[in-house]
């Protein structure tokens, strides 16, 4: 099996199955006062510390959650909770029209409830643009949220210039940042972002489990009420086993970053070069974006039979976010930069990672040739 769906989901490295199965044999509580909840929550903040210093944040900073979708809303109802509560009534939120799913239902719910919401529409690569976000704020603006790099074409935002926009105007900004780990460089501090959500299983950790990044002084009440875990932020005991692999997986990616980035750009280039002659293909995303990612479109043929095909012959990839995986609808990020829903649904993402190898990426790159062969016969 050659897999090309990191983006999905990275398989868990070895370091953080180890980890984790060290963790998981122990038997206490991490919230428990006797020596055994003490081991364990031992293990739980020594991943937090992992997690923190390989991203340049404060420990007390970070939030242990279920992944990315919990963080995400838990900053979007969080503040517009908070946001209600003071003002007597319900405000404004500029998100994009290319999030995840995991920013949009919640943006939605919000709506139903009375809030107002601007969805930013980007340019043709997924941009969004300060002068974009400046025209769009008001003064009840109650958050910004936009991603940094975009799942399904990899683009980066400048996160440092759109946060400074909020900044100017004194709202919090959130960047889902769950796609950037281990193959972006991350300064939450120094963006001055107020909120970052990040998830474990992107980076080789385990899945369900993630960190909400909140800025030392910001507002956010819990959304998940109960225990007084996570500072009062995140009732419920802790997945101290998933922590702790998640600190140890990072701390690799983010020593070997650098490589990985160029490991990356240079097996996606090698891949594009070899699809090049799948008649009629066409590469969606732009030249500068994430190097985990390649977005080609092959006009005219059925995407879902595509990965079936691709499937057959040992390769997985993915069409559009896989948390749309199964509907038919088009995916809304590519029809939210331009493209026609029939190419939309004759598209497909190849995503790498650092296991990743030159002889998999010709096979996979020979396989959608002849897959998209099938498809159109």
């Amino acid at each position: 099996m050659i897999y090309l769906d990191y983006a999905a989901t990275h398989p868990m490295t070895l370091e953080a199955l180890t980890a984790f199965a060290q963790a998981a044999a122990l038997p206490g509580n991490p919230a428990s006062v006797h020596t055994a909840g003490q081991a364990a929550r031992e293990r739980l903040e020594e991943g937090r510390a992992r997690v923190a210093a390989a991203l340049g944040v404060d420990a007390r900073t970070l939030v242990a959650n279920g992944g990315g979708t919990e963080g995400d809303n838990h900053v979007l109802l969080g503040v517009a909770q908070a946001w209600a509560e003071a003002h007597g009534r319900p405000g404004h939120l500029v998100t994009t029209r290319t999030e995840h799913s995991a920013v949009l239902a919640p943006a939605r719910l919000l709506a139903a409830r009375g809030w107002e919401v601007t969805f930013l529409t980007p340019d043709a690569q997924g941009r969004y643009h300060p002068a974009q976000l400046a025209q769009a704020l008001r003064d009840d603006t109650a958050l910004v949220s936009i991603h940094h790099a975009n799942n399904e074409l990899g683009t980066v935002q400048d996160t440092a210039a759109l946060a400074a926009v909020a900044a100017g105007r004194s709202i919090p900004y959130h960047t889902d940042a769950v796609q950037a780990p281990g193959v972006l460089p991350l300064d939450l501090p120094g963006w001055g972002v107020s909120y970052a959500t990040l998830s474990a299983h992107k980076w080789g950790g385990p899945r369900g489990v993630g960190f909400l990044y909140v800025r030392r002084g910001t507002v956010l009440p819990p959304v998940t009420l109960g225990g007084g875990q996570e500072g009062g932020l995140r009732a419920g005991t802790q997945n101290t086993a998933g922590v702790y692999a998640a600190g140890m997986a990072l701390t690799h990616a983010e020593a070997e970053r650098e490589a990985t980035f160029a490991h990356l750009t240079h097996l996606r280039a090698r891949f594009l070069e070899r699809v090049a002659s799948v008649p009629d293909l066409r590469v969606n995303h732009p030249p500068d974006a994430s190097p985990k990612v390649a977005s080609v479109t092959v006009p005219g043929a059925d995407g879902e039979a595509l990965l079936m095909n691709l499937d057959l012959l040992g390769v997985c990839a993915s069409a559009g976010s896989a948390c749309a995986a199964g509907t038919m609808q088009p995916s809304h990020v590519l029809t939210a930069v331009g493209m026609s829903e029939g190419d939309a649904r004759s598209t497909l993402r190849f995503s790498f990672g650092r296991a990743t190898t030159e002889a998999e990426v010709d096979a996979a790159a020979e396989a959608l040739g002849q897959a998209a062969g099938w498809s159109r016969a």
